[in-house]
């Protein structure tokens, strides 16, 4: 016969655990949670840095550094809808690239709606012109250069008059946008495009730092402190505006 042995709740509780499930530790031990950065009291900054080639809707060499325009656009967006984001700085060291996709990026760093700063690092050529006066107010080192020169393309064309109406066109585009965020006027842009004296085997011309600001393309000379001073300066006068 069989007999049954009930145990009560207290002697259950007493008995010890078996060997064969012991109690699991964690060996890493409690989550810490990482210190939350403090704020900027003078706002927080977004970088943005725009080098090599401006690459479009072409793919460049694998051996050519590039800024590819479907990664800048979505990061220019999250920038404008982040309310936790106050300004921009581009930094620039491009040698121009695909006009099409650099107008499309200036024209979003134009109406981002928060101030915005450019400082122009070792060169802003071509394309990288319009990039640098997108900002609200642009910055340029002393060793920096800017090539100036028409909107030009490589490879097979089309020889009909329809080809150089386009190249017109675009070319209007570029200097209208300059012009509109720029000081400069636009006979004197078109002298700088179109002049024949300044580089070999080619039409345009080189402006080195201070040149720039000369012709009332950029609006000083500076380096990333004066940049940076003045974004902080730009957001304390969006802040007293709001208020």
């Amino acid at each position: 016969m069989i007999e049954i042995v009930s145990m009560s709740q207290e002697e259950s509780a007493n008995e010890p655990s078996s060997p064969e499930s012991p109690p699991v530790e964690s060996p890493v031990g409690p989550a810490i949670p990482m210190p939350e950065r403090p704020k900027n009291p003078r706002g927080e900054i977004q970088f943005l840095t725009i080098i090599g080639q401006i690459e479009g809707h072409i793919l460049s060499p694998p051996n050519t550094k590039t800024t590819k325009y479907e990664h800048v656009i979505p990061q220019l967006v999250m920038t404008a809808e982040n309310n936790d984001i106050d300004g921009l700085l581009i930094l620039l060291n491009t040698v121009g690239g695909d006009v099409e996709a650099g107008l499309a990026i200036a024209e979003l760093i134009a109406h981002l709606g928060k101030p915005s700063v450019s400082l122009v690092l070792g060169g802003g050529h071509s394309i990288g012109v319009p990039l640098a006066v997108s900002a609200r107010h642009s910055y340029i080192v002393p060793t920096a250069t800017m090539t100036i020169h028409p909107v030009r393309m490589s490879g097979t064309m089309v020889g009909t008059p329809q080809t150089y109406d386009y190249f017109n066109k675009m070319q209007d585009r570029v200097m209208d946008f300059v012009v509109h965020h720029s000081e400069i006027n636009r006979t004197r842009l078109m002298e700088l495009m179109m002049d024949t004296e300044k580089l070999a085997l080619d039409v345009g011309t080189i402006l080195i730092g201070a040149e720039a600001v000369e012709e009332k393309i950029i609006n000083e000379i500076g380096g990333l402190h004066d940049a940076m001073e003045k974004l902080y300066s730009l957001i304390a006068e969006e802040r007293e505006a709001a208020t």
